[in-house]
């Protein structure tokens, strides 16, 4: 029986969210922010650990979603990209991660609810947002020991299965395994949301969305966009695709080769074009739905969203274009 969400996703583009720590960055927030009262003796340094206003700022959180709902997206992603423990390690939080997890979801689900009473035309939907973690388990970190690994495919799997756990206590509509370098920790990641699903007797769609590092059309582990898809493709996903690391213009052809050979459907969030010499994202809302334009006109996608560097005002631009154009049908042969 298929889920609202996949009846919406085969009947129309649906458009995700764009960036929460380029919104978050508007709120110059501080070290008293992060702490809030419940980690206002906490001995570490917090500011940064974008997750945990999560616990010490839901109200901004709910903001930000609202924000999102407003200017057209379809799907709110969870504020969770780094709830693993491995991630919140480096802030001596893991503690705290079925908790980080559980509260942003709800968080989200509570603003997709209320735009779907208001539009139920429209449903809103909200995906987990997992991250790839700090920790790779196919390279080593330490280029006079390349049998070195800094974490394996086990702590990996267990990492990401209480934070699903988390994810689906919350109630999110979908999984979004998103911005993969390595190819083996998203494999994991698929294996600890499995096992999460089993501990709750549910299934949740997966997503899966990886990240072209650089012009050489490879992930960090080495794949190219076809090899990325066909080891991807043992799992029963609702959406593939990629995010990050590259603009609009230059993501396209590795998502062509998606949707060239994808048995699911294919989703895309670029990055508001590249970052100039000071880190900053320039391209405005108009130039990056123009380009985004370019996709739809050549029946590439399902779902399309941004990544960094992107806010309400390029997803409205992008809602607005989207929805002037038919969904990518799906090919029906399995990718080879």
């Amino acid at each position: 029986m298929r889920t609202k969400l996949e009846e919406e996703v085969s009947r129309r583009i649906l458009v995700l969210d764009g960036a929460m720590g380029t919104m978050l960055q508007r709120y110059r927030l501080e070290e008293e922010d992060f702490r809030g009262e419940q980690f206002k003796n906490h001995p570490h340094p917090l500011k940064g650990n974008n997750d945990l206003l999560t616990l010490t700022r839901p109200d901004i959180l709910r903001e930000i979603h609202d924000a999102y709902f407003e200017a057209g997206a379809d799907i709110a992603e969870t504020n969770t990209f780094s709830s693993t423990t491995i991630a919140q390690a480096d802030y001596h939080l893991e503690e705290i991660v079925y908790d980080l997890n559980l509260q942003a979801a709800k968080i989200a689900r509570a603003s997709a609810d209320h735009y779907t009473h208001l539009t139920p035309d429209k449903p809103r939907f909200v995906a987990g947002s997992i991250g790839p973690t700090n920790r790779t388990a196919s390279i080593s970190p330490d280029v006079n020991n390349p049998a070195f690994r800094a974490v394996t495919f086990d702590q990996l799997a267990e990492a990401y299965e209480q934070q699903t756990l988390g994810l689906i206590d919350g109630g999110v509509d979908a999984l979004l395994i998103e911005t993969v370098f390595d190819t083996l920790n998203a494999k994991a990641a698929i294996f600890g949301a499995e096992e999460a699903m089993k501990k709750r007797n549910v299934t949740i769609p997966l997503m899966i969305s990886g990240t072209i590092t650089d012009a050489s059309g490879r992930t960090l582990s080495g794949q190219t966009a076809h090899a990325f898809l066909i080891s991807m493709s043992h799992a029963p996903l609702l959406s593939i695709g990629f995010n990050c690391a590259l603009g609009a213009n230059q993501l396209m052809q590795y998502v062509d080769v998606l949707a060239q050979h994808a048995s699911c459907h294919v989703s895309a969030h670029p990055n508001a074009g590249l970052p100039n010499e000071m880190g900053h994202y320039d391209q405005s809302p108009q130039e990056m739905a123009a380009q985004i334009q370019a996709y739809l006109e050549r029946d590439l996608i399902n779902i399309i969203g941004g990544c960094c560097g992107t806010t309400p005002e390029h997803i409205r631009a992008i809602a607005d274009v989207a929805s002037r154009f038919e969904p990518r049908k799906i090919v029906k042969e399995e990718a080879e």
